[in-house]
């Protein structure tokens, strides 16, 4: 079986209790999709939006990976784990639980850049190996802190033990670890039991499909909802129109000069033949004026000379 869809994304609502690549995967057999694959690891017990990139869309996860992300956290306070989640083996446990305008008021000062020490389960590499095979043999690492950047978190209710929070970070924010150093902040510990995220850049949970829903499309005239055409899966990229000539060039690697006054040197556009995206390009000097170097082509029937 092939795929009607053509390339671009689909927007899936994660169930608990399944890998990413769990979700690739079904989807990939219904729908006979050769290339695919997701935007962003969740974990198993996590549920919530999981852009796959079907086809040409692949090529497009270097610039959609970079997006930041919205989650809501559940914490359970007074409890932490080997992993930071509630999949892990309790270390600590703690009676002394924070009012809930404690938790308000030091959860605003996770906000902004922060150090963040990558959880030892984790897909981190350590010294060529990832961290979680690491500490699954008991190897005793010390992970070096990375920057991380959450751009907004607030504390959307309180019930002690538990606190929920919403937050916008991101890539490489662990939403665990922020769990486990918000607990550590408030003195009582605390580890993360539910995780849902709610959007990746432009894309909202609201439009995704569920699993079962993606898995039961059926061939039809249209695209379905939570499918994302590929020239729309960068809106927040600047559309440069060019003609039949110009898309083929670009699909051959050469640069082209660049139309825009508006743009400045280093920034990224779509470039597009009419709805169909030919490449990301990126507007760099040349001599006294500027040109538009490919960084991503795409492959593009209307450019191939094919009638």
């Amino acid at each position: 079986m092939r795929s009607y869809l053509p390339s671009g994304l689909l927007l899936i609502d994660k169930p608990a209790g399944i890998t990413s690549f769990g979700v690739v995967r079904r989807v990939r057999r219904a729908l006979g999709v050769k290339k695919a694959g997701h935007l962003g690891t969740l974990d198993p017990f996590a549920t919530g939006l999981l852009p796959l990139a079907l086809g040409e869309a692949t090529k497009l996860a270097q610039f959609l990976l970079a997006e930041s992300k919205t989650y809501l956290a559940t914490l359970k306070l007074g409890v932490e784990t080997d992993t930071q989640d509630l999949t892990g083996r309790v270390v600590a446990t703690s009676d002394n639980l924070p009012e809930a305008e404690d938790i308000r008021r030091v959860a605003l000062t996770f906000v902004g850049d922060l150090e963040q020490v990558p959880p030892l389960y984790s897909a981190v590499h350590h010294e060529g190996e990832r961290l979680y095979r690491l500490a699954r043999r008991g190897v005793a690492v010390q992970p070096a802190p990375r920057r991380v950047t959450v751009h907004r978190l607030e504390v959307r209710g309180v019930a002690l033990p538990l606190a929920t929070l919403e937050l916008t970070c991101a890539k490489g924010t662990y939403v665990r670890t922020l769990a486990h150093d918000l607990g550590r902040s408030l003195g009582c510990g605390a580890h993360l039991v539910a995780l849902t995220r709610l959007a990746v850049g432009p894309f909202r949970l609201e439009e995704a499909l569920t699993l079962e829903e993606a898995e039961n499309l059926e061939n039809r005239e249209g695209l379905p909802r939570g499918f994302i055409p590929l020239a729309r899966c960068l809106p927040g990229l600047p559309a440069v129109p060019v003609d039949r000539e110009q898309a083929r060039r670009l699909g051959q690697g050469r640069a082209l000069p660049c139309p825009e006054h508006s743009l400045a040197d280093g920034d990224k556009v779509r470039v597009l033949l009419g709805e169909t995206l030919v490449a990301v390009a990126e507007v760099r000097p040349n001599g006294g004026g500027r040109r538009l170097a490919p960084v991503r082509v795409f492959a593009c029937q209307e450019t191939s000379g094919r009638q």
